[in-house]
């Protein structure tokens, strides 16, 4: 048996040819390796796209339909859930265990990392003390992995890792990271996740996006000369390609308005109710799963959302069938948006009814994501001061909401989620070998890529 030649790859999030232009480091892997576009899954979303990577698989076969659905057996609509079992089929690196016995593996943030049967993880995830407060820090396994972490590199910058504070330094980190744990592994998984934030913010064509790219590239640098060195394999690739937005689609609230979807009140404030709502979306970008609990009203609700301005297709089971997307945890109905348009989880009728974790940062406790998180309310005047005075309660050890979110979409500028329309939208694959990549490569192919780098024969 030949030992495995070590093998990093690297998901920068968002990387497209356009943005390749201004990444001079990543240009001269591909220009000393090779390059070609990637043929994305649908929804092209993190979860979905990189549980395809890992296993091979559509999501109508790993069921990772999207970052997040309507658990059926709970009653309950449940976004970034983390454990691996969630993601159905082998692994590549339990592949790749069946001929390299005691084969090494290091994840450092791609998601489901939780119970994965990797040797080293790395992991964002919360401290939520019994009082109400949250606190930043990662999850890792082994378990004396995360002091030594934090002694070399500071705790896990949670809220630069997203919301209105996401910067490079998250993605920063996460170079100290993988740079620490690659010599000790076979193979690396590392998730940059910084051109996510200001091509949504500001939109893919904007020089705040051009400045992030140079920014990630300027983060790596120092990441792909360890492997040059140490003659380490790389892959670097992306999950999705984020375009220009301009409409967003409020899906919701016309189902609410059919009679449809049901809220329940607390304290003035509005709750989604699935349990007896006839119809109701869990909205994830461009893609947004109906769920509808009576067959009898499956053509009803079809035409609702057919009518909606922004919605470009409305698929049924057949429909999500042509996509590789029928997992029975899929919504009866699948929308996908227009180019520019995308979907809000918004289901109340009136601002000063929604409820108080709308103007927060609680990617866990909203039926949707929310771009929005992105931004400070740039309609409340006294924003900064809020926030200003909600980090002091923190630094005091106090309880404290961040409640500094807008309700009005309208600043989001970039998305993803459909798939793209030509190549310089879409996502792509770089290697450090030379003649490894055709002229193109799906989603589904990328597992055997990595079988075939380091050394395995890859999987019928």
């Amino acid at each position: 048996m030949t030992h495995p030649r070590p093998l990093l790859v690297v998901d920068v999030v968002g990387l497209t040819p356009d943005l390749l232009r201004h990444m001079p480091r990543l240009r001269r892997l591909a220009d000393a390796g090779s390059s070609a576009p990637l043929d994305t899954v649908l929804p092209a979303v993190t979860c979905s796209v990189q549980s395809t990577f890992l296993t091979g698989l559509t999501p109508a076969e790993h069921g990772i339909v999207g970052n997040g659905w309507y658990f059926r057996d709970l009653g309950e609509v449940y976004l970034w859930r983390q454990h691996n079992r969630l993601v159905q089929g082998e692994k590549v690196w339990e592949t790749l265990r069946r001929t390299y016995e005691g084969y090494r593996v290091a994840n450092v943030c791609w998601w489901y990392a939780m119970g994965a049967t990797t040797d080293y993880t790395v992991t964002p995830r919360p401290i939520y003390y019994a009082d109400g407060k949250k606190a930043p820090d990662a999850y890792t396994r082994p378990p004396q992995l995360h002091d030594e972490l934090v002694a070399e590199l500071g705790e896990f910058p949670l809220f630069q890792y997203w919301g209105p504070t996401a910067s490079i330094r998250s993605s920063e980190w996460i170079v100290g990271a993988v740079r620490r744990l690659m010599p000790r592994v076979d193979l690396t998984l590392a998730y940059l996740p910084h051109l996510d934030y200001d091509l949504q913010r500001f939109g893919p064509d904007s020089p705040q996006a051009r400045a992030a790219a140079v920014e990630v590239d300027d983060a790596l640098a120092p990441l792909l000369d360890d492997a040059e060195l140490l003659g380490v394999e790389v892959v670097v690739l992306s999950e999705y390609g984020i375009t220009a937005a301009d409409t967003p689609v409020d899906v919701n609230r016309a189902l609410r308005a059919e009679g449809l979807l049901e809220v329940y009140t607390q304290d003035g404030m509005e709750y989604l109710d699935p349990w007896v709502s006839r119809a109701f979306a869990v909205a994830d970008h461009q893609v947004a799963h109906v769920y509808v609990s009576d067959p009898d009203d499956l053509e009803r609700v079809r035409k609702v959302c057919e009518a909606l301005p922004g919605v470009a297709e409305v698929l049924d089971r057949a429909g999500q069938a042509t996509y590789g997307l029928d997992h029975e945890r899929a919504g009866e109905l699948v929308l996908v948006a227009d180019r520019t348009a995308w979907f809000t989880y918004y289901y109340w009728e009136d601002d000063a009814r929604a409820p108080d974790f709308a103007r927060g940062v609680e990617i866990h406790r909203k039926p949707g994501y929310d771009p929005a998180e992105l931004f400070l309310d740039p309609a409340d005047p006294l924003v900064k001061v809020k926030a200003g005075l909600t980090l002091a309660r923190k630094a005091a050890g106090l309880r404290y909401a961040m409640r500094v979110i807008p309700l009005d979409p309208s600043p989001v500028r970039g998305t993803h989620g459909r798939l793209p329309e030509n190549d310089e939208d879409a996502p792509l694959v770089l290697c450090s070998s030379a003649g490894v990549l055709g002229d193109r490569i799906a989603a589904t192919e990328v597992r055997d890529l990595m079988v075939r780098l380091v050394g395995g024969e890859a999987a019928s």
